[in-house]
């Protein structure tokens, strides 16, 4: 094999591979429109098949975002408590019926329009929420899972309803992620 086929036969091979992804369709008093996210299966494997497990059962759909805070991030996910016409005082609070993932941390930085996976202060107990960042956040690096990447809607993402308060809780009418599919 010449050099330059090992080289690029390598280089292949050092390339992220891009698993499936999601398309997210957001309505309400905020955004409304389509978000379109690349998800990182080599970088976080369990995390990925657990997030395209979940919409593929259509668990995402119709799940609010909970807790937005401006310049930071917008936290969706809670398929237990976060159900649209569900009583709200949970949302945040649950996960869903698989078992919580082990920590997939990585060099990846938070930075705009990167989706982590959200957890309580146990390192191992992201289950289905997620977060997607309005801005850099690097006192996240190797803290929290980066599961994928905001590829196309950041206007969207942008848009969504803020929460009030330093937690950043939704009052009223939160936004919703009406329909999630996973694409290939």
């Amino acid at each position: 094999m010449s050099t330059v086929k090992l080289a690029a036969a390598f280089a292949l091979l050092a390339a992220p591979v891009w698993a499936s992804g999601l398309q997210i369709e957001i309505a309400g008093e905020g955004a409304n429109g389509t978000v379109t996210i690349d998800l990182f299966e080599d970088v976080a494997p369990k995390h990925v098949e657990q997030i395209t497990a979940l919409a593929s059962e259509g668990a995402y759909d119709g799940v609010v975002f909970h807790r937005v805070i401006e310049g930071f991030m917008a936290q969706t996910g809670d398929v237990q408590f976060g159900k649209m016409g569900g009583d709200m005082r949970m949302a945040g609070r649950g996960g869903s019926s698989r078992p919580d993932l082990p920590a997939e941390f990585s060099s990846m930085r938070f930075q705009r329009g990167v989706v982590g996976m959200a957890r309580s202060q146990d390192p191992d107990s992201a289950n289905s929420q997620f977060f997607i960042m309005f801005d850099d956040g690097d006192f996240l690096n190797g803290q929290y899972t980066v599961v994928g990447k905001v590829t196309d809607g950041m206007d969207v993402v942008d848009a969504i309803k803020l929460g009030k308060g330093r937690n950043g809780a939704v009052i009223g009418q939160p936004d919703a992620m009406k329909k999630v599919t996973v694409t290939e």
